[in-house]
């Protein structure tokens, strides 16, 4: 069946700012359906409010609009433009959420909009519990015994009905906020207050708790010809009771025998099939009884999911993509596979390989937090790891943590002590995974592993091939003595040459001149969704340690880009966003444009942004080989956060150039010490400071420049563990603590300025001359991160001086700094009197926001810099706005409700957006000037 050519203009709702439990993978399904429904010349106009993203980017769409996702903003845009239909599929439950709203205020029949790709009874029956559950029993598919509740008592009649342990589920709510197991009777009240609390329409389901049973996720795509192809099966490591979002996943299932796997497809697909009028993707999860096979349905969301990122990044099959044709018409057999170019869209993926999806965390963020998993969602990001082997694939995802582990354990951070490590292993928390490890390495059997834990002792046993590895490996004392063939056991088994030499307590050098001259290197091989029975032509790669490699290096001039990993906080979206313009900007040039990264949510690890994509770990050793393999000009390592900026220092010192500012510069911004004598030398004003290396030390330098101090480990990102701190004795409690956790760091020590102003400016550079993209003033005063405060475009209340003054300082020290590229400078003005805080000749989070709103591609500006092949001079652009720009920090404590939310000196945000005002007459704007006006009198 053809394209509907009624269609000739779609909106598509996008998923707001970045919380836990709806990230940036919506980022990359919103880009990729509007470069679908493009390609079929269709006008795509897009709503989002968050700054960060690519989708809000005039790349990806012909009509932008960055406005709070609500009923008036959807009006206004409708009444600007002709929109034939609305996708509300592809923002998660936000969008889905608004596309409720908007239907039950008659605003889609006022205008004659069409939803497509899915319809409100099918979201109705979906996201209502008890719908849902009426639903499943007319086709007669099994679900846990549950009640629906729409107040306390109903609540508490219900649990006494199903008995305990049980489930709270409240209905409309986004990763499981709300939801929760109850035990035992004594907990159940409050459970209940807070799942009814939580629900936006005060309706929870009761529902019996199905504790240990396997959890298993199916992502399918329907047509409007009831055609039905499973995309990807994905199994949860851990089982039922953990949040699919903070377990540990595998593609294609480990442990599921094919009969169960058939009767789980033929329930899906009728699932599918029940839901009326849809066209386009879903996600259905499954329980399955670990002694019985008895299957229950848990959930179906008709829509792509965090799951669907990630299954069309392991399957290398483009889910958002084809769901966006399936919804204006087009059925799956008349729709190519674009991996192979020659096969149908009609074709089910099957995979040669092992994918493991590991969450990323933040506990550290959220002081007082609990660290146990459950049925709310708490993680902030995730890996992907792709391998030959299941354990092969979760020791990559291990060390793509950017946690400062180098795999699965066997990198000096094990425990030993079994009591609690079992303790550990019966309360699942974010690392049990390297808890189990430990346990079985200190001889605990695998049965007792299995009955704490509830995980599969399949998966047990895997992991228990590491610790006889390891013990075989404790009888070689140098690494020439490692034949080739344990050499090659060890890396098949994800095993990084940083453990192997701490294993064996020798410099890991000496591990990998040893590996390479044996000939033990890594191959390439490419995800082609077809297990190599059709030729590929998009260049997606990962390594493994086989014998052909399918990875050829081309003729071309090569960049290799280093992208940022997984999302946490301090380092979130913002720079998929910078890398992805990077990549054009390579491409333009032509360049040949070579993307590094492991983060499936992402836009920079879609097949066909870069020219080739190597989806592993941002870690040293990854890295290293696939320049040896590509031989690459230079890296960029500006654009990738923290992530890429960390592995400048190996790039220098094995001679591979960086692209833009080298890293003698990058290292001298870093290191605060010399940093400040640079100010000194250029009459810069900056607080007093001090570096220590011991609490001594510290105590010292606070007394010396005057307490209150700015106390913080030097080389890390979000302001991790900086604290204001106001005594001596507060002062060594702290500099123990980041001593215990950052053993190789020292300490820097400012003077804290209080009630200073803080602003910042970020330029471009190009080592004579510099840009000014933007000056920015916070809302919140010094002392309050930047990510966490409000910033006003451009400056609001600041004087022309010191405007002017922050200018001269940005200026002269870019150049002081030898900067080629991008640089953020950050200033507190105390008495009229500017000082510099910090700089960082970087990409930094205020960039997308300000390229937004000025609509000025700076990110490809300043890489065509990086590139030598443009001058600032030669720059043919305005940063004028009508009014003023907010960005304007969101936070997720609805997750962690006991935990401090004061905001100081360390990140906790976990997204933003943006807000135009005309003037500052605006009610939003008052209300927070006068928030500023609170602070700066405190």
């Amino acid at each position: 069946m053809p394209k509907d050519q009624s269609i000739s203009s779609v909106l598509i709702i996008g998923s707001g700012p970045i919380i836990i439990g709806q990230a940036c993978e919506f980022d990359y399904s919103g880009s990729q359906a509007s470069r679908s429904l493009r390609e079929e010349g269709i006008e795509v106009t897009l709503i989002n409010s968050n700054p960060a993203t690519i989708m809000t980017d005039p790349v990806t769409a012909d009509h932008i609009y960055l406005l709070p996702l609500t009923p008036e903003s959807i009006e206004k845009i409708l009444q600007e433009r002709e929109i034939d239909a609305v996708l509300p599929t592809m923002g998660g439950q936000t969008a889905l959420n608004l596309a409720i709203e908007v239907g039950k205020l008659g605003i889609w029949e006022k205008y004659d909009i069409r939803l497509i790709g899915v319809d409100l009874n099918a979201i109705e029956i979906t996201e209502n519990r008890e719908e849902f559950r009426k639903l499943m029993g007319e086709i007669d598919m099994p679900v846990a015994t549950s009640i629906i509740a729409n107040s306390f008592l109903e609540g508490k009649d219900a649990a006494q009905k199903i008995g305990f342990p049980l489930v709270i589920r409240p209905s409309y709510t986004l990763g499981g906020t709300g939801g929760g197991f109850v035990m035992e009777e004594k907990d159940f009240d409050d459970a209940l207050r807070h799942g009814l609390n939580s629900s936006p329409t005060h309706e929870v389901l009761v529902e019996e708790a199905v504790l240990g049973w396997k959890e298993f996720e199916l992502e399918l795509l329907r047509d409007r010809n009831n055609n039905v192809v499973i995309i990807c099966t994905v199994e949860n490591m851990d089982p039922m009771g953990i949040h699919t979002g903070d377990s540990i996943t595998v593609a294609p299932a480990m442990t599921l025998s094919d009969t169960t796997f058939q009767r789980m497809r033929n329930m899906a697909i009728k699932m599918m099939r029940s839901l009326g009028n849809f066209s386009g993707g879903c996600n259905v999860q499954f329980a399955i009884d670990p002694d019985t096979e008895n299957i229950i349905a848990v959930e179906i969301n008709p829509r792509v999911s965090r799951s669907s990122a990630l299954a069309s990044k392991a399957t290398g099959y483009p889910i958002a993509k084809i769901a966006a044709k399936l919804a204006i018409g087009y059925t799956l057999d008349e729709l190519k596979n674009q991996i192979t170019g020659n096969t149908s869209a009609f074709f089910e993926p099957t995979l040669d390989y092992v994918i493991v999806k590991m969450p990323r965390w933040n506990f550290n963020k959220f002081y007082g937090s609990s660290h146990e998993l459950g049925l709310q969602m708490k993680s902030v990001g995730e890996v992907m790891a792709i391998g030959r082997s299941f354990i092969e694939a979760l020791q990559k995802a291990c060390q793509a943590q950017e946690n400062n582990r180098m795999g699965l354990g066997g990198d000096k951070k094990e425990w030993i002590r079994t009591d609690d490590i079992l303790e550990r292993l019966e309360k699942p928390s974010d690392d049990r995974v390297y808890r189990i490890k430990d346990a079985l390495r200190l001889g605990v059997p695998i049965s007792t592993v299995h009955r704490l834990t509830g995980i599969d002792k399949w998966f047990l046993r895997e992991i228990e091939k590491l610790v006889k590895l390891e013990q075989r490996l404790t009888h070689y004392n140098v690494a020439e003595d490692i034949d080739e063939d344990f050499m090659l056991e060890l890396k098949q088994h994800g095993y990084s040459d940083a453990q192997i030499s701490w294993l064996m307590r020798l410099d890991e050098d000496e591990v990998t001149r040893h590996r390479k001259n044996i000939g033990v290197r890594r191959t390439y091989k490419t995800v082609d969704t077809c297990a190599a029975e059709f030729e590929a032509e998009t260049p997606y790669f990962y390594s493994t340690f086989e014998q052909e490699n399918e990875s050829k290096r081309s003729d071309k001039k090569k960049i290799i880009v280093l992208g940022s990993g997984p999302n946490r906080i301090g380092q979130g979206i913002e720079f998929d966003y910078c890398c992805v313009h990077g990549i054009l900007a390579i491409k333009n040039a032509g360049y040949e444009a070579i993307m590094v990264n492991c983060n499936p949510e992402t836009v920079s690890t879609d097949f066909d942004i870069a020219d080739k994509l190597y989806f592993e770990p941002v870690f040293w050793e990854h890295l290293e080989e696939i320049i040896e393999l590509e031989q690459p000009e230079g890296v960029i390592v500006q654009l990738g956060g923290q992530t890429a900026l960390k592995l400048a220092e190996k790039l220098h010192e094995k001679g591979i150039p960086t692209i833009g500012t080298d890293f003698l510069s990058l290292d001298l911004a870093e290191d605060r010490g010399r940093f400040s004598d640079m100010l000194k030398d250029l009459d810069i004003p900056y607080p007093d400071y001090g570096v220590a290396n011991t609490v001594d030390e510290a105590i010292e330098i606070a007394n010396r420049v005057g307490y209150p101090v700015l106390v913080r480990p030097s080389y890390v990102l979000g302001g991790q563990r900086m604290r204001i701190v106001i005594n001596d004795q507060e002062l060594e409690r702290h500099v123990l603590s980041i001593f215990k956790h950052l053993p190789d760091n020292r300490v820097l020590i400012d003077h804290f300025l209080r009630r200073a102003h803080e602003a910042e400016i970020d330029a471009i550079c190009d080592g004579e001359d510099v840009h000014i993209m933007g000056v920015m003033e916070h809302i919140e005063p010094a002392g309050i991160h930047s990510g966490d405060s409000s910033a006003v475009l451009p400056p609001y209340s600041l004087s022309q001086k010191n405007i002017d003054t922050m200018v001269a300082y940005t200026k002269k020290l870019a150049v002081a700094l030898k900067t080629v590229g991008l640089i953020n400078i950050q200033f507190a003005i105390q008495d009229e009197k500017v000082y510099v805080i910090e700089a960082n000749p970087r990409a930094s989070r205020t960039t997308p926001f300000i390229a937004k709103a000025y609509g000025i591609p700076y990110i490809q500006l300043a890489t065509e810099v990086m590139m030598g092949i443009k001058k600032v001079k030669d720059f043919n652009v305005e940063n004028k706005l009508d009014g003023y720009a907010i960005k304007i920090p969101v936070f997720s404590f609805d997750k962690f409700p006991n935990v401090d939310k004061s905001l100081g000196p360390e990140m906790k945000s976990t997204g933003e957006k943006i807000y135009f005002i005309d003037d500052l007459s605006d009610p939003y704007f008052r209300e927070l000037d006068k928030r500023r006006s609170m602070y700066l009198s405190m």
